[in-house]
């Protein structure tokens, strides 16, 4: 990825992110070859992935939807290029000014995630004379496999309707005038690699559908939310995820109606591999036990490892290194004022010194987006790899 780019890389005043900006093409096209056979695929990007302004467009310019979380998303989007009648609007908190804009942009749909939540949108909705498209989030409670953080569809998790009150909610909002109801909505985690996760959902929306049958229901639209992974371990190795396995899943799995359209919510498997977190060594510090990679990145930068305790590749990428015949285990960390502010630890690599540039890999996903100014730090900026 970047055997050409070695004095650009050093140049760059790091830490910063580096965007490949041909893979997130390849695989945008990779997803749409897996789904040209299936009409009425409809897929949404979850823009909480990443909102660099470069990356949203390219995925507006490819024709892609978009799956909202905020005001300040939908705002983004629109900016971007993504037309209105493409977005979806999710999250358990939505703030009466976000509801506003919604409606007034005129978006596809809010994913609902609760009555009390239906009762706004349909009150504001009444006040701006608006008819409001809506689609329940239902919980199906699968335990996904996945960390506990960023699981969401198990019955103790805060987000969407229990599934016991589906039929419930869906007479609600039937009852309500300036509300129009138009499908399910499904999410049931994050950073997904075994099928048999999604196999369990359809399986889920299937026993719902049946539900809906006898209750004389019929939902336009059924969103199956996103969750696909990406391999951090051999990021070259895999590049690109396996839409093959993910679409075929659900194309099997479902039991549609006719004229059902399915909407998809990627995020992470759109953009997680184009971006890598660039960072200087500032020391290497030879303790008793262990030794140190001191980088000038920090969880400021990329939170994943302290957050989640998250694994990111790390390559060193100076051109000197290459040439190093021996390797050392390191422990990469930040300069945050933090026991936690850690990279990864023991980890072996060609031996490193200060002034080595590494990059940390599989960064394009809830890297940039979730960076802080804790510690009186500057946000990262980011560049193109192509334009180096």
């Amino acid at each position: 990825m970047f055997a050409d780019k070695v004095k650009q890389l050093a140049a760059l005043p790091t830490p910063c992110y580096v965007y490949d900006t041909a893979l997130l093409a390849q695989t945008l096209e990779a997803i749409q070859a897996e789904t040209a056979g299936h009409p009425n695929y409809h897929v949404h990007y979850a823009v909480k992935a990443n909102v660099n302004p470069i990356v949203l467009k390219q995925i507006a310019a490819a024709g892609f939807g978009a799956d909202c979380v905020s005001g300040g998303e939908i705002r983004e989007c629109l900016e971007a290029g993504f037309t209105p009648e493409s977005i979806v609007f999710a999250g358990v908190g939505k703030a009466d000014w976000e509801i506003k804009l919604a409606l007034e942009t005129g978006i596809a749909m809010f994913n609902v995630e609760s009555v009390e939540e239906l009762e706004v949108i349909n009150e504001m909705a009444t006040a701006l004379n608006i008819r409001a498209r809506v689609s329940f989030r239902i919980n199906p409670n699968v335990n996904a496999h996945t960390h506990a953080h960023i699981t969401t569809g198990k019955a103790e998790n805060k987000f969407g309707i229990d599934k016991e009150d589906t039929i419930h909610v869906i007479r609600l909002a039937q009852s309500m005038p300036n509300i129009e109801f138009t499908g399910l909505h499904f999410h049931i985690g994050s950073q997904l690699l075994v099928m048999d996760d999604f196999v369990a959902l359809c399986q889920n929306i299937n026993a719902i559908q049946r539900e809906l049958d006898e209750a004389g229901i019929y939902a336009p639209n059924i969103n199956v939310g996103g969750g696909l992974g990406i391999d951090y371990q051999y990021p070259e190795a895999h590049p690109i995820p396996d839409f093959h396995a993910y679409f075929t899943t659900f194309a099997e799995g479902l039991k549609l109606r006719e004229g059902q359209q399915v909407h998809f919510e990627l995020g992470r498997a759109v953009v997680g591999q184009m971006g890598s977190l660039i960072t200087k060594v500032l020391y290497v510090k030879h303790g008793h036990v262990k030794q140190f990679a001191i980088v000038d990145a920090g969880f400021t930068d990329l939170i994943r490892p302290a957050l989640y305790g998250a694994f990111h590749s790390i390559d060193n990428v100076s051109a000197e290194a290459e040439a190093r015949a021996t390797s050392a285990t390191y422990d990469v960390v930040g300069p945050i004022c933090e026991s936690s502010d850690v990279f990864v630890k023991d980890y072996e690599m060609p031996e490193t010194r200060r002034g080595d540039i590494l990059a940390i890999r599989s960064a394009g996903a809830y890297g940039e987006i979730m960076a802080s100014g804790y510690n009186c730090r500057r946000l990262p900026k980011a560049y193109i790899l192509s334009e180096l």
